[in-house]
């Protein structure tokens, strides 16, 4: 059985809490980290083993892992849910194509359905939108929409006065054995950005987001709707700034400069 008094209680929600607010309370509440991925740790996705890693043992996780874990605990509380694959567009080049490596879910609550995702690394939705095709949505200064795009429904945001596109998925539920043949791809793959590299990220519910990368230049990137403050790190910086300013604590790095953690 899923403790979903322990999940709400690492969320600060309750039981009478709506979808929405839920929602930001994920978002707002676990770490967005692919560590275990770069470190070379196994990524399960059954409830409990997340349920292990997240709630109680205070780890963030990525798309796959916050996705499943909102989700079980979304059914748990009498939520309709259905996981969706999606291939992710940030930084494409013309004519390029990837995996199906992010994962987002059709939620519903018995009225209509909406689509929810605690799990996108850059900058999640802080609430879920109605599903499907539609109105813009603004969040905290940010702004979203989903719209039709040959054959797929793409999520969007605005930036710098255009539409960029996040993510672009077919709107059919996917089977757990297709979602953990992407995972493991993700968790193992020496061309997965999360075995090459890292991103790891914390927004709030007033739309200020923080970003550590390494992919190229360590980079920690502090965001606004209106503003971007971008700052070279030295590798030396990562373990405090991990657990002071993204509240993941017992990281070090090795012998060759690469993050771990001790035995």
């Amino acid at each position: 059985m899923f403790d979903v008094d322990s999940y709400l209680a690492r969320i600060g929600a309750d039981r009478g809490a709506s979808l929405a607010e839920l929602h930001r309370a994920h978002a707002t509440s676990i770490t967005f980290e692919g560590l275990s991925a770069h470190l070379g740790e196994a990524v399960p996705l059954d409830p409990a083993e997340l349920s292990a890693k997240l709630v109680e043992g205070g780890r963030g996780g990525y798309c796959f892992e916050q996705n499943l874990l909102f989700g079980a605990a979304l059914e748990a509380l009498g939520y309709e849910v259905e996981p969706h694959l999606a291939r992710v567009r940030v930084g494409l080049s013309p004519g390029e194509i990837r995996g199906r490596t992010h994962l987002l879910l059709r939620v519903g609550d018995g009225e209509r359905h909406w689509h929810a995702d605690v799990g996108f690394g850059g900058g999640t939705l802080i609430e879920p939108i109605p599903w499907g095709p539609g109105a813009e949505h603004e969040q905290a200064g940010w702004r979203f929409r989903v719209v039709e795009d040959g054959g797929e429904w793409a999520l969007q945001t605005a930036e710098d006065g255009s539409w960029d596109d996040l993510y672009a998925f077919v709107p059919q539920p996917s089977p757990m054995i297709d979602i953990e043949m992407n995972n493991w791809w993700t968790a193992t793959s020496p061309e997965s950005p999360f075995v090459a590299g890292f991103l790891v990220s914390r927004q709030w519910a007033d739309g200020r987001r923080l970003i550590v990368s390494d992919w190229g230049d360590l980079k920690l990137a502090e965001r606004t709707p209106g503003e971007t403050v971008t700052t070279t790190l030295a590798r030396e910086q990562l373990p405090a700034l991990l657990a002071e300013r993204f509240d993941l604590r017992g990281f070090e790095l090795g012998a060759d400069g690469r993050l771990c953690r001790p035995a």
